[in-house]
This record gives structure tokens, sequence and C-alpha cells, in this order.
């Protein structure tokens, strides 16, 4: 099976090609509802997750709220 490779945070991703954002955030775990992505830095709203495709190449920037006072 060939896979695409992405820069998630800096850090080399091989994944299955034709994965979408969403699936990308459920493979690695991470919290949806606290969560905010950039591709390519330009941020990408949550409804658009499920049906943006990555590419071989792509940069993913993973951000996390953190509660603070």
């Amino acid at each position: 099976m060939s896979t695409i490779a992405l820069m998630v945070n800096d850090k080399a991703m091989d994944v299955p090609p034709g994965i979408s954002l969403h699936a990308l955030l459920e493979q690695l775990a991470m919290p949806l509802q606290a969560t905010a992505v950039a591709v390519n830095e330009e941020i990408v709203s949550r409804p658009s997750w499920e049906t943006t495709v990555l590419s071989d190449g792509d940069r993913i920037a993973l951000f996390q709220a953190i509660a603070g006072g």
C-alpha cells in the first residue's frame, strides 16, 4: 500500500492517500472540540475537516486550546 508524506507540527508522518483532515485528527487521537488546524499555513474551519483531503507534502499545524487565567 502506498502512502503520502505529511509534516504534522514539524514531524514527518506517512499516511494513506486520500485521508481527510478529520481522519488524520482521529488517528492522532486529538480532542476535536479543543483543536484548531492549519494546512499549508491556511486555517481550516471545523465544518471543512471531513471534506479536506490531504496531499503529499502538506504541512499540518495543530493548535490546542489551553485554559488559563
